[in-house]
């Protein structure tokens, strides 16, 4: 994680016919014309076309029908630049829909909320059968004017901040393709709202994920009488600032993952030093830097280059986020500190590559510069903490040094204020997640009336793939009644056994 209108009429709105696309939706009584006489903008329903939604890489699509929606950039001068909104909806698989449809907003801050969804929509389909999903783009990601910074994909992250680093970024802001200062949460929430109005829902239910629980707590705060359900899911709280906190909550991740397996027979015996073997490894690369040959993990191809330790760093903070990756850390970290590196520098390559892919950095800089470093709050005991993290004090140096350089954007004097009242809500947390742990979870409920935390013990970042959790989410959207949620089935919930070698998990 971590990285933020118009004229209304009273008139008897009418929600337009599905596509053909979706027989089921096209065959409504009526030719799915549903009346409701409700106050909501004079202006004509969107049209919906045919598409298909993309997860990361092309690698899994899904049917929807899309259409854009045109919005002014800056709030406060609607005759001023205009940007589009890209909106998926994927109609519910009952004749009868509910008025309350379901809208995934996806972390990053940066991804696209439409490719998240591709990526998971299998945990969705029990949702769908009874409820429209509507997806829209946040502003300045995926395909809603994406601020889109590929010379910053080039640039490794170190603990001096260099030159390179600084030029990377003028360069960024300079051929950003809007005004950073637009694109924050408190802009995107009208958004939402917007859109919500235009396709003419009672109300939403609304599942955020990482940062986008940050989106839908400040959307449930601004429209609370608009939001049926939430979930939040790797929930960030709204008081805190994302960035000094990264290090410390990776190394303890990190530890944690270390520690169970050495509690673990199989995995102890094959990998008895695993700490003290990366220590050595870190320490080899810091003096120098690895060259090598591997093959490319996604094409197959040979590639050559070095290995350094931040990247190093940086494959184990991402591969720490799901239990699959952390599988495969004592099995990488054995390999590469007895010489064999291919396998560590595949990973981080991959999940270098992903990362890139997946997030829009302007729009992640937008939010983390406006949001967040403004309100860090670092004393000298905390950063010579960090130096005694595996991370250091690097990314919280290169955001400190980001944001020094660009402008902060539009936010709300509530913005931080903790989420109160009584909208139904769930709370998922993994216990070995590195980056929004339980206690931020507990934090949160604090101020709600109507909520439930589930924790799940060796997981990590976002529950929703899990088990029997894509379940529980829509029971809870069905009954919207946290307490009597019968939950008792993420107690079940194991992370992927430990790698002893490249064959595949010990049983």
């Amino acid at each position: 994680m971590g990285s933020a209108a118009t004229a209304r009429g009273n008139m008897c709105a009418v929600m337009p016919a599905r596509s053909k696309f979706l027989s089921a939706a096209a065959t409504r009584a009526g030719l799915g014309l549903v009346a409701a006489c409700v106050l909501l903008p004079a202006w004509a329903a969107p049209t919906f076309e045919p598409c298909r939604l993309e997860g990361p890489q092309g690698l899994r699509t899904v049917g929807a029908e899309c259409t854009t929606l045109e919005v002014p950039e800056d709030p406060d001068a609607p005759d001023g630049a205009q940007i589009e909104l890209f909106v998926a909806r994927v109609p519910a698989l009952t004749a009868t829909p509910r008025r309350d449809a379901l809208t995934v907003i996806a972390g990053g801050p940066g991804q696209a909320s439409t490719e998240f969804y591709a990526s998971l929509a299998a945990a969705f389909e029990r949702v769908q059968r009874r409820r429209d999903i509507v997806l829209v783009d946040q502003r300045g990601t995926g395909r809603s004017n994406r601020l889109h910074c590929p010379m910053l994909d080039d640039v490794e992250p170190a603990n001096d901040i260099n030159q390179q680093f600084e030029t990377a970024l003028e360069q960024c802001l300079d051929r950003l393709s809007g005004d950073p200062r637009f694109y924050t949460t408190s802009v995107a929430v009208h958004d939402l709202e917007h859109v919500r109005e235009r396709l003419g829902y009672a109300s939403l239910n609304v599942y955020g994920v990482s940062y986008g629980t940050r989106v839908a707590q400040h959307y449930a705060r601004r429209y609370p009488e608009r939001v049926r359900t939430l979930v939040l899911d790797a929930p960030v709280p709204t008081d805190v600032a994302l960035g000094p906190d990264i290090a410390p909550l990776a190394q303890q991740a990190l530890d944690r993952a270390l520690d169970r397996c050495q509690r673990d027979p199989d995995c102890s015996s094959t990998f008895p030093r695993t700490a003290r073997n990366l220590d050595e490894l870190l320490d080899r690369l810091d003096a120098m830097p690895a060259t090598l040959s591997w093959q490319d993990p996604v094409d197959g191809s040979l590639q050559e280059g070095e290995l350094s330790a931040n990247e190093v760093r940086g494959a184990l903070r991402m591969l720490s986020y799901a239990s699959e990756t952390v599988a495969l850390l004592p099995l990488l970290i054995s390999e590469a500190h007895r010489g064999h590196y291919a396998p560590l520098k595949a990973q981080a390559e991959m999940v270098s590559d992903d990362l890139g892919d997946a997030l829009a950095q302007g729009m992640h800089n937008a939010v983390m510069c406006t949001e967040d470093a403004p309100f860090f709050d670092v004393d000298a005991d905390s950063r010579a903490a960090l130096e005694q993290t595996y991370l250091g004090p690097g990314l919280l140096a290169s955001l400190e040094r980001t944001c020094a350089l660009w402008p902060e954007g539009v936010i709300d004097e509530d913005l931080r204020t903790p989420l109160s009242g009584d909208v139904p809500t769930l709370v998922l947390s993994g216990g070995a997640d590195p980056i929004t742990p339980p206690d931020y979870g507990d934090r949160v409920m604090a101020h709600l009336r109507n909520a439930r935390h589930l924790v799940a013990g060796d997981l990590g970042h976002g529950l929703l793939p899990h088990g029997c959790v894509p379940r529980l989410v829509d029971r809870f959207i069905a009954d919207a009644d946290p307490a009597n949620l019968d939950a008792s089935c993420v107690e079940r919930l194991a992370p992927v056994p430990f790698f002893l070698d490249f064959a595949g998990s010990a049983p």
